[in-house]
């Protein structure tokens, strides 16, 4: 549900804002966001996406992109950002993840401050959308979140029209990580990026990370396997050369892909660019 709204005042430039995050929450401001806080690194490539870069007043230690980041103050981790540090450097807005607890009360923490945070919590292009529109409304920049999420629609709506005609769709396996081997399920955005390539996520149950054991893995035997690589996966052997592997279609026939764990698992607009990706490399064979 997206809420917005314009009082009429005086001056053009001062109106209110309001938006409802994804835990049911109004937040409101006076006028558009221009120093913002992201706490998780997606919305940091949202507002780059947006031209709105100049914006970022801080980072996470583990973010890098964009670029033009770098230079800003680290204000702690995704999950355990520094009050202090955060408020010293004056923004006017923070954005999070939904997930952990750890990650909410820091929220409650910055918002006892008197800091707007606005907690999102995208797993599909849908959802990821919705967060588009409501930091447009709160940047005041609602148009270029508009022209973003039509960009973005397009490309998808090409790749969709490149396997449109064909029956088949490959049966896909993503590896979240290994050992201790869960694989995304149906209620992440790598289901969202499996189906919009053409593909069909293996695993059926609707949760984001699902605990796998090698005999369930052999019983889904998917055509294709993803490894993604990053801080979950950070160094996955092959999977032709682990045991008992090599039974799986997709080790027997070549069809693994390695990808970049920022790129598929991380809800931002290189989502698309997964998209892309993985369907060039599903349609790079028939099947």
């Amino acid at each position: 549900m997206l809420l917005f709204f314009f009082q009429a005042t005086s001056s053009p430039e001062a109106f209110g804002l309001e938006v409802l995050d994804d835990l049911g929450r109004r937040v409101s401001l006076p006028s558009p966001a221009k120093r913002i806080i992201a706490l998780y690194g997606a919305y940091n490539e949202i507002l780059a996406a947006l031209g709105l870069e100049d914006r970022i007043v801080g980072r996470t230690k583990a973010d890098r992109i964009p670029p033009v980041i770098l230079s800003r103050p680290v204000i702690g981790t995704h999950m355990r950002p520094n009050i202090e540090i955060v408020l010293g450097v004056r923004p006017d807005l923070a954005l999070q993840l939904a997930g952990r607890q750890e990650a909410l009360d820091a929220v409650q923490q910055l918002r006892r401050e008197g800091l707007p945070v606005a907690v999102f919590n995208p797993s599909s292009f849908r959802e990821l959308f919705s967060v588009i529109v409501r930091i447009g409304v709160l940047t005041g920049e609602p148009e270029r979140a508009r022209r973003l999420i039509a960009a973005l629609r397009l490309r998808l709506d090409r790749v969709r029209a490149s396997f449109q005609a064909s029956e088949r769709r490959p049966s896909v396996f993503f590896e979240v990580r290994y050992p201790n081997l869960l694989g995304a399920g149906r209620a992440s955005i790598v289901n969202d990026i499996i189906s919009h390539a053409g593909g069909r996520n293996v695993i059926d149950i609707r949760k984001k990370l699902v605990r796998m054991n090698m005999e369930a893995l052999i019983g889904l035997n998917p055509d294709v396997y993803l490894v993604q690589r990053g801080s979950m996966n950070q160094d996955p052997s092959p999977p032709s050369t682990r045991p008992h592997f090599q039974v799986l279609r997709a080790v027997k026939q070549g069809r693994i892909l390695i990808v970049d764990e920022q790129v598929y698992s991380r809800p931002g607009p290189r989502c698309v660019d997964a998209v892309e990706e993985l369907a060039a490399f599903l349609q790079s064979e028939p099947f």
